[in-house]
Protein backbone atom coordinates (compact mmCIF):
# COMPACT_ATOMS: atom_id res chain seq x y z
CA UNK A 1 0.00 0.00 0.00
CA UNK A 2 2.81 2.39 0.85
CA UNK A 3 4.47 1.76 -2.50
CA UNK A 4 1.18 2.26 -4.30
CA UNK A 5 0.58 5.47 -2.40
CA UNK A 6 3.93 6.82 -3.53
CA UNK A 7 3.12 6.44 -7.22
CA UNK A 8 0.69 9.39 -7.57
CA UNK A 9 3.02 11.60 -5.52
CA UNK A 10 6.01 10.67 -7.67
CA UNK A 11 4.00 11.22 -10.84
CA UNK A 12 2.83 14.59 -9.58
CA UNK A 13 6.38 15.64 -8.75
CA UNK A 14 7.56 14.50 -12.18
CA UNK A 15 4.77 16.45 -13.88
CA UNK A 16 5.66 19.51 -11.80
CA UNK A 17 9.33 19.15 -12.73
CA UNK A 18 8.45 18.85 -16.45
CA UNK A 19 6.17 21.86 -16.25
CA UNK A 20 8.85 23.87 -14.51
CA UNK A 21 11.45 22.81 -17.07
CA UNK A 22 9.09 23.63 -19.92
CA UNK A 23 8.34 27.03 -18.46
CA UNK A 24 12.03 27.68 -18.00
CA UNK A 25 12.76 26.70 -21.59
CA UNK A 26 10.05 29.02 -22.85
CA UNK A 27 11.62 31.90 -20.96
CA UNK A 28 15.02 31.04 -22.38
CA UNK A 29 13.51 30.78 -25.85
CA UNK A 30 12.04 34.26 -25.56
CA UNK A 31 15.37 35.59 -24.42
CA UNK A 32 17.00 34.04 -27.48
CA UNK A 33 14.31 35.59 -29.69
CA UNK A 34 14.98 39.02 -28.21
CA UNK A 35 18.71 38.65 -28.83
CA UNK A 36 18.02 37.43 -32.35
CA UNK A 37 15.78 40.38 -33.15
CA UNK A 38 18.45 42.77 -31.92
CA UNK A 39 21.09 41.10 -34.08
CA UNK A 40 18.67 41.19 -37.03
CA UNK A 41 18.11 44.93 -36.57
CA UNK A 42 21.89 45.38 -36.66
CA UNK A 43 22.05 43.43 -39.94
CA UNK A 44 23.97 40.61 -38.20
CA UNK A 45 21.90 37.96 -39.92
CA UNK A 46 24.07 34.91 -39.23
CA UNK A 47 24.11 35.70 -35.52
CA UNK A 48 20.35 36.26 -35.64
CA UNK A 49 19.90 32.84 -37.27
CA UNK A 50 21.82 31.19 -34.43
CA UNK A 51 19.62 32.84 -31.80
CA UNK A 52 16.38 31.96 -33.59
CA UNK A 53 17.49 28.35 -34.05
CA UNK A 54 18.29 28.10 -30.35
CA UNK A 55 14.89 29.58 -29.50
CA UNK A 56 13.17 26.89 -31.60
CA UNK A 57 15.26 24.14 -29.99
CA UNK A 58 14.12 25.36 -26.59
CA UNK A 59 10.51 25.78 -27.68
CA UNK A 60 9.67 23.75 -30.85
CA UNK A 61 6.22 25.37 -31.06
CA UNK A 62 7.56 28.93 -31.05
CA UNK A 63 5.96 30.20 -34.27
CA UNK A 64 7.37 33.73 -34.01
CA UNK A 65 10.89 32.33 -33.83
CA UNK A 66 10.23 30.24 -36.94
CA UNK A 67 8.97 33.31 -38.80
CA UNK A 68 12.00 35.34 -37.76
CA UNK A 69 14.37 32.50 -38.71
CA UNK A 70 12.94 32.25 -42.22
CA UNK A 71 13.08 36.04 -42.54
CA UNK A 72 16.72 36.13 -41.41
CA UNK A 73 17.57 33.58 -44.10
CA UNK A 74 15.65 35.56 -46.73
CA UNK A 75 17.68 38.70 -45.96
CA UNK A 76 20.85 36.81 -46.82
CA UNK A 77 19.65 35.92 -50.31
CA UNK A 78 21.61 37.90 -52.92
CA UNK A 79 19.36 38.86 -55.86
CA UNK A 80 20.11 37.15 -59.19
CA UNK A 81 23.09 35.19 -57.86
CA UNK A 82 22.96 31.57 -59.01
CA UNK A 83 25.70 30.21 -56.75
CA UNK A 84 24.90 26.96 -54.90
CA UNK A 85 25.43 28.69 -51.56
CA UNK A 86 22.99 31.48 -52.35
CA UNK A 87 20.36 29.09 -53.68
CA UNK A 88 20.78 26.93 -50.57
CA UNK A 89 20.06 29.90 -48.31
CA UNK A 90 17.06 30.80 -50.48
CA UNK A 91 15.73 27.26 -50.11
CA UNK A 92 16.13 27.37 -46.32
CA UNK A 93 14.14 30.60 -46.23
CA UNK A 94 11.45 29.19 -48.52
CA UNK A 95 11.21 25.98 -46.49
CA UNK A 96 10.74 28.02 -43.34
CA UNK A 97 7.91 30.08 -44.81
CA UNK A 98 6.30 26.99 -46.33
CA UNK A 99 6.23 25.40 -42.86
CA UNK A 100 4.41 28.48 -41.59
CA UNK A 101 1.94 28.33 -44.48
CA UNK A 102 1.27 24.66 -43.79
CA UNK A 103 -0.21 25.70 -40.44
CA UNK A 104 -1.55 29.09 -41.54
CA UNK A 105 -2.30 29.26 -45.29
CA UNK A 106 -3.52 32.84 -44.93
CA UNK A 107 -0.24 34.18 -43.52
CA UNK A 108 0.30 37.13 -45.88
CA UNK A 109 3.79 37.84 -44.55
CA UNK A 110 4.96 34.33 -45.50
CA UNK A 111 3.34 34.60 -48.95
CA UNK A 112 5.00 37.92 -49.66
CA UNK A 113 8.37 36.68 -48.46
CA UNK A 114 8.24 33.63 -50.73
CA UNK A 115 7.30 35.87 -53.64
CA UNK A 116 10.31 38.07 -52.86
CA UNK A 117 12.65 35.07 -52.68
CA UNK A 118 11.31 33.78 -56.00
CA UNK A 119 11.96 37.17 -57.61
CA UNK A 120 15.48 37.26 -56.24
CA UNK A 121 16.19 33.77 -57.61
CA UNK A 122 14.63 34.57 -61.00
CA UNK A 123 11.53 32.40 -60.53
CA UNK A 124 9.37 35.20 -61.86
CA UNK A 125 6.24 33.24 -62.80
CA UNK A 126 6.18 31.61 -59.36
CA UNK A 127 6.66 35.02 -57.73
CA UNK A 128 3.58 36.38 -59.51
CA UNK A 129 1.49 33.41 -58.39
CA UNK A 130 2.33 34.07 -54.74
CA UNK A 131 1.45 37.75 -55.13
CA UNK A 132 -1.89 36.68 -56.60
CA UNK A 133 -2.47 34.59 -53.46
CA UNK A 134 -1.85 37.75 -51.43
CA UNK A 135 -4.44 39.59 -53.52
CA UNK A 136 -6.95 36.79 -53.02
CA UNK A 137 -6.61 37.32 -49.27
CA UNK A 138 -6.37 41.12 -49.43
CA UNK A 139 -7.86 42.66 -52.61
CA UNK A 140 -6.76 46.12 -51.46
CA UNK A 141 -3.05 45.33 -51.28
CA UNK A 142 -1.79 47.86 -53.83
CA UNK A 143 1.80 46.66 -53.45
CA UNK A 144 0.91 43.15 -54.59
CA UNK A 145 -0.78 44.50 -57.74
CA UNK A 146 2.20 46.77 -58.35
CA UNK A 147 4.70 43.95 -57.90
CA UNK A 148 2.97 41.73 -60.46
CA UNK A 149 2.99 44.63 -62.92
CA UNK A 150 6.69 45.20 -62.36
CA UNK A 151 7.51 41.52 -62.89
CA UNK A 152 5.45 41.53 -66.11
CA UNK A 153 7.47 44.50 -67.33
CA UNK A 154 10.75 42.81 -66.36
CA UNK A 155 9.83 39.73 -68.38
CA UNK A 156 8.63 41.80 -71.34
CA UNK A 157 11.77 43.95 -71.31
CA UNK A 158 14.02 40.90 -71.32
CA UNK A 159 12.05 39.39 -74.20
CA UNK A 160 12.25 42.65 -76.14
CA UNK A 161 15.97 43.22 -75.75
CA UNK A 162 16.71 39.59 -76.63
CA UNK A 163 14.53 39.56 -79.76
CA UNK A 164 15.78 42.95 -80.93
CA UNK A 165 19.41 41.93 -80.47
CA UNK A 166 18.75 38.89 -82.64
CA UNK A 167 17.05 40.93 -85.39
CA UNK A 168 19.47 40.78 -88.34
CA UNK A 169 17.22 42.62 -90.79
CA UNK A 170 19.43 45.72 -90.87
CA UNK A 171 21.84 46.09 -93.77
CA UNK A 172 24.87 45.83 -91.52
CA UNK A 173 23.59 42.57 -90.06
CA UNK A 174 23.67 43.88 -86.49
CA UNK A 175 20.83 43.56 -84.05
CA UNK A 176 18.87 46.44 -82.58
CA UNK A 177 19.12 48.18 -79.24
CA UNK A 178 15.80 48.99 -77.59
CA UNK A 179 14.93 52.66 -78.09
CA UNK A 180 11.89 52.71 -75.79
CA UNK A 181 9.77 54.29 -78.53
CA UNK A 182 8.32 51.27 -80.30
CA UNK A 183 11.45 50.24 -82.20
CA UNK A 184 10.13 51.07 -85.68
CA UNK A 185 13.29 49.67 -87.32
CA UNK A 186 12.52 46.10 -86.26
CA UNK A 187 11.64 43.48 -88.87
CA UNK A 188 8.22 41.89 -89.29
CA UNK A 189 9.65 38.65 -87.92
CA UNK A 190 10.89 40.44 -84.79
CA UNK A 191 7.53 42.14 -84.37
CA UNK A 192 5.69 38.83 -84.65
CA UNK A 193 7.95 37.32 -81.99
CA UNK A 194 7.47 40.32 -79.70
CA UNK A 195 3.70 40.12 -80.09
CA UNK A 196 3.63 36.40 -79.31
CA UNK A 197 5.80 36.70 -76.21
CA UNK A 198 4.90 40.12 -74.84
CA UNK A 199 1.23 40.75 -75.63
CA UNK A 200 -0.03 38.70 -72.62
CA UNK A 201 2.60 40.23 -70.32
CA UNK A 202 1.82 43.78 -71.40
CA UNK A 203 -1.95 43.27 -71.02
CA UNK A 204 -1.57 41.79 -67.54
CA UNK A 205 0.99 44.39 -66.51
CA UNK A 206 -1.21 47.32 -67.52
CA UNK A 207 -4.20 45.76 -65.77
CA UNK A 208 -2.43 45.16 -62.46
CA UNK A 209 -0.58 48.48 -62.41
CA UNK A 210 -3.81 50.40 -63.09
CA UNK A 211 -5.48 48.51 -60.23
CA UNK A 212 -2.58 49.47 -57.96
CA UNK A 213 -3.15 53.14 -58.82
CA UNK A 214 -6.91 52.76 -58.34
CA UNK A 215 -6.24 51.55 -54.80
CA UNK A 216 -3.51 54.12 -54.13
CA UNK A 217 -4.10 57.22 -56.31
CA UNK A 218 -0.66 58.66 -55.49
CA UNK A 219 1.32 55.48 -56.18
CA UNK A 220 4.08 57.19 -58.15
CA UNK A 221 6.18 54.01 -58.61
CA UNK A 222 3.21 52.24 -60.20
CA UNK A 223 2.64 55.23 -62.47
CA UNK A 224 6.25 55.15 -63.62
CA UNK A 225 5.94 51.48 -64.52
CA UNK A 226 2.73 52.26 -66.39
CA UNK A 227 4.88 54.59 -68.49
CA UNK A 228 7.39 51.81 -69.12
CA UNK A 229 4.73 49.21 -69.88
CA UNK A 230 2.95 51.46 -72.40
CA UNK A 231 6.32 51.74 -74.14
CA UNK A 232 6.47 47.97 -74.30
CA UNK A 233 2.99 48.00 -75.82
CA UNK A 234 4.24 50.38 -78.52
CA UNK A 235 6.54 47.58 -79.70
CA UNK A 236 3.49 45.49 -80.55
CA UNK A 237 1.85 47.97 -82.94
CA UNK A 238 4.15 46.88 -85.78
CA UNK A 239 3.02 48.80 -88.89
CA UNK A 240 0.30 50.84 -87.12
CA UNK A 241 2.23 54.05 -86.52
CA UNK A 242 -0.80 55.92 -85.19
CA UNK A 243 -1.33 53.26 -82.50
CA UNK A 244 2.38 53.37 -81.64
CA UNK A 245 2.26 57.14 -81.16
CA UNK A 246 -0.91 56.80 -79.07
CA UNK A 247 0.82 54.31 -76.77
CA UNK A 248 3.81 56.62 -76.38
CA UNK A 249 1.49 59.53 -75.60
CA UNK A 250 -0.10 57.46 -72.81
CA UNK A 251 3.39 56.62 -71.55
CA UNK A 252 4.26 60.32 -71.37
CA UNK A 253 0.98 61.04 -69.56
CA UNK A 254 1.85 58.52 -66.87
CA UNK A 255 5.32 60.07 -66.52
CA UNK A 256 3.70 63.42 -65.81
CA UNK A 257 1.24 61.85 -63.39
CA UNK A 258 4.10 60.10 -61.60
CA UNK A 259 5.95 63.39 -61.19
CA UNK A 260 2.84 65.06 -59.76
CA UNK A 261 2.15 62.17 -57.38
CA UNK A 262 5.76 62.15 -56.23
CA UNK A 263 5.61 65.85 -55.36
CA UNK A 264 2.35 65.32 -53.48
CA UNK A 265 3.84 62.40 -51.54
CA UNK A 266 6.91 64.47 -50.65
CA UNK A 267 4.70 67.27 -49.33
CA UNK A 268 2.74 64.81 -47.19
CA UNK A 269 5.98 63.35 -45.87
CA UNK A 270 7.33 66.79 -44.98
CA UNK A 271 4.10 67.74 -43.23
CA UNK A 272 4.12 64.49 -41.27
CA UNK A 273 7.69 65.13 -40.14
CA UNK A 274 6.83 68.67 -39.14
CA UNK A 275 8.85 70.20 -41.94
CA UNK A 276 5.96 71.52 -43.97
CA UNK A 277 5.59 75.22 -44.69
CA UNK A 278 2.48 76.89 -43.33
CA UNK A 279 1.00 78.91 -46.21
CA UNK A 280 -2.23 79.81 -44.40
CA UNK A 281 -0.81 83.06 -42.96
Amino acid sequence: MKLTARIPVTAALLALALTTATGCNKLKARDQLTKGVQAFKNAQYEEAVNHFQTAIQLDPDYENAKLYLATAYSYQVIPNLDSPENLKVAQKATDGFMEILAKDPSNITALKQIASIDRNTKKLDAAKEYEKKVIALDPNDAEAFYTIGVVDWMQAYKNATTILAQDKSKADGNGLTDDGNGNIKKSKDACDKLTAQNAPLVAEGLDYLQKAVAINPTYDEAMQYLNLTWRRKADLECTDDAARKSDLAKADEWTQKAMGARKENEKKKEAKLGGGIDTSK
